[in-house]
C-alpha cells in the first residue's frame, strides 16, 4: 500500500496523470444509484401485481426489471471503482475503460433477459390464463411512468468528454515524448465520446419502458376484444427488440476493449494528414480508446528533415480527442542508398 501511495505521489509531483474518465462521471454515477432505487421499488410492485392479476406481460416486466436493477448495480459499482482508482498507478492508462467492461457485462444480462421473456411468453402462449385487465393496466401505466423518469435521468446529453491540458516528456530522448492535449477538444467518433456504461444502464431502462408499453397495448386489446393471446405475443416482440439492443451494445463495447479501430478511423486519418509533409513518413501507428472521449496514439515518424518531436506534437495538438500521445522521430540521410540512422538518446 505504501509503495502504491509513493508512486502516486511521484506521479503528482511530475504533473503526470492518466485520468481518462468521462466529463460527467460523478453525475452519471449519482443518477444511476437513484434509478436503481426507483427500479427496485417498481420491480416489487409489478411482480406482486402481475402474480395477483394474472398478467404475463406484467410479471415479465417486473422480473426483467429485477435483472435490470442488478445490471444497473454493475454500472454503479463500475463508476465507483473507476473513480476511486482513477489515479492508481497499477492501471497503466487509467480506469477510463472500466465502464466499457461493465457495459459488456450488462449487455450479456440484457441478452439473458430477452431469452427469459421470450421463453416465458411462448409458454404462456401455449397455456393461456385469465387476466384481471383493469388492475394490470393500472400497474403497467405506473411502471411506464417510472421507466420514463428513469430514462430521462439516464439520457445522453451528447456531451463530448475532454482531455488534459498538459504535456510531459519521459526519459532523456527528445524525440520520444508523451503529450496530453487541450481539454476543449471533442471526440470524432460519436461512439468514442459516449459513456458506454451510462448507455448500458439507459438501455436496461428503455427495455423496461418498451415492455411496459407492449403490456399496456396487449392488456387494452385483451380487455376490449378478449385477445388474451396478444399478451404473450407482445412479450415475444419485446424480447426480439431487447435482443437486438443487446447485440449492438455487445458489439460496440467489445470493439473498445479489444482496441478495434475501423479502416476509415477519423483520428488515424487526421494523424496521417497532419504528418503528411514531404520527407516525412509514418512507419508505425497505433490508436486506441482510453475512456469516453479520450484516445491514445503511438507513432514513429521517419523523416529526411531535421524537425524535433516537439514540431510533430505541435501539428498533432490540433487533433481533437487525442489525450495521450507518444512520438518517436527517426532521422534518415537524404542520400539515396544509404542506411537510415535512428536518433540516439540525448
Amino acid at each position: 500500500m505504501k509503495n502504491a501511495q509513493s508512486k502516486q505521489k511521484i506521479s503528482h509531483d511530475l504533473g503526470h496523470e492518466h485520468v481518462f474518465l468521462g466529463k460527467n462521471h460523478e453525475r452519471n454515477e449519482r443518477r444511476t444509484w437513484f434509478v436503481i432505487a426507483l427500479t427496485t421499488v417498481m420491480m416489487v410492485v409489478e411482480i406482486t401485481a402481475g402474480t395477483i392479476y394474472g398478467s404475463m406481460a406484467l410479471v415479465a416486466d417486473g422480473w426483467h426489471m429485477a435483472t435490470h436493477a442488478a445490471a444497473m448495480l454493475i454500472a454503479a459499482l463500475a463508476y465507483l471503482f473507476a473513480r476511486r482508482n482513477a489515479r492508481n498507478p497499477r492501471f497503466t492508462f487509467g480506469t477510463g475503460k472500466v465502464g466499457d467492461l461493465a457495459a459488456f457485462a450488462s449487455a450479456i444480462v440484457l441478452a439473458l433477459v430477452a431469452l427469459l421473456i421470450g421463453w416465458e411468453s411462448v409458454v404462456r402462449l401455449a397455456n393461456p390464463i385469465p387476466i384481471s385487465f383493469n388492475q394490470a393496466i393500472m400497474v403497467a401505466v405506473i411502471g411506464l411512468v417510472v421507466n420514463l423518469v428513469s430514462a430521462w435521468l439516464l439520457r445522453d446529453d451528447h456531451d463530448h468528454h475532454h482531455g488534459h491540458g498538459h504535456g510531459h516528456t519521459h526519459g532523456s530522448d527528445p524525440h520520444h515524448a508523451h503529450d496530453h492535449h487541450d481539454e476543449r477538444k471533442h471526440s470524432h467518433d460519436p461512439h468514442d465520446g459516449k459513456d458506454q456504461n451510462l448507455r448500458a444502464a439507459y438501455l436496461h431502462v428503455l427495455a423496461d419502458a418498451l415492455t411496459s408499453v407492449l403490456a399496456i397495448v396487449a392488456l387494452l386489446a385483451g380487455s376490449m376484444y378478449g385477445w388474451i393471446w396478444l399478451d404473450p405475443v407482445m412479450g415475444i416482440v419485446g424480447a426480439l427488440v431487447i435482443a437486438r439492443w443487446s447485440w449492438g451494445l455487445l458489439r460496440d463495447t467489445a470493439a473498445t476493449m479489444l482496441d478495434y479501430r475501423g479502416a476509415d478511423d477519423p483520428i488515424e486519418h487526421d494523424i496521417r494528414k497532419a504528418i503528411g509533409t514531404v520527407g516525412d513518413t509514418i512507419t508505425d501507428l497505433h490508436v486506441w480508446q482510453l475512456g469516453p472521449g479520450h484516445h491514445g496514439a503511438i507513432l514513429a515518424v521517419s523523416t529526411q528533415n531535421k524537425e524535433s518531436s516537439a514540431v510533430y506534437r505541435e501539428r498533432l495538438a490540433k487533433i481533437s480527442g487525442l489525450s495521450h500521445l507518444t512520438v518517436e522521430v527517426n532521422h534518415v540521410r537524404q542520400i539515396t542508398g544509404e542506411t537510415p540512422l535512428e536518433d540516439s538518446p540525448a
